[in-house]
């Protein structure tokens, strides 16, 4: 009990944010199953450390740190991994409208280095402000800004050429010749 306020029960937070977890780990992994278990091993840790929490407003931000952390202790323990490993999410999501498709967004975002992934999945996918974004990685919010203006840049040129070589195809394809007009008459 934090200030006559009781913490949430894990159930409520499994409920609450289950979902943003998952889909914060599946922008970190780029694989629907390691996602899972990091899902899985954050809600574990939480259990464990719950006594850690002492803000109820502070639970979404603190999971998300678990998630984190997890991520690169399995990354620094698993080394590099093959993109060829790569699945798209299970999970209902929002229409998409764009040239580009969600496959090449992961695998343009897994070409980010941490630092700069996780900022940007934050900021854009997560809804989270510059500040809650310093805090959650305990670097100052300028450190952040910089981050996200280069992981911006990085993922505009990468996806630019991804859609300039889709259409390169179509850019050089012929028309058919169109038919001579005596062709066009009856007669």
């Amino acid at each position: 009990m934090v200030d006559g306020i009781p913490l949430p029960t894990m159930d409520a937070l499994i409920e609450q944010h289950s979902t943003l977890l998952y889909r914060y780990a599946y922008r970190l992994t780029g694989n629907s199953h390691e996602a899972e278990d990091l899902t899985q091993q954050a809600f574990l840790l939480a259990q464990q450390r719950g006594h850690q929490l002492r803000d109820i407003q502070a639970a979404r931000s603190w999971l998300l740190t678990i998630v984190r952390n997890a991520f690169l202790k399995s990354k620094r323990h698993r080394g590099g991994r093959s993109l060829d490993t790569i699945e798209e999410p299970q999970v209902a999501e929002e229409p998409w409208n764009s040239p580009i498709d969600r496959e090449q967004l992961q695998l343009a975002l897994l070409d980010l280095s941490e630092e700069f992934r996780s900022p940007l999945v934050l900021f854009y996918f997560e809804d989270f402000s510059y500040q809650q974004i310093a805090e959650h990685m305990a670097v100052p919010i300028g450190t952040i800004m910089s981050r996200l203006s280069r992981a911006k840049a990085f993922l505009k040129k990468r996806l630019t050429e991804v859609v300039e070589a889709a259409e390169l195809p179509r850019q050089t394809q012929h028309s058919p010749a169109p038919l001579p007009r005596a062709a066009l008459t009856h007669g």
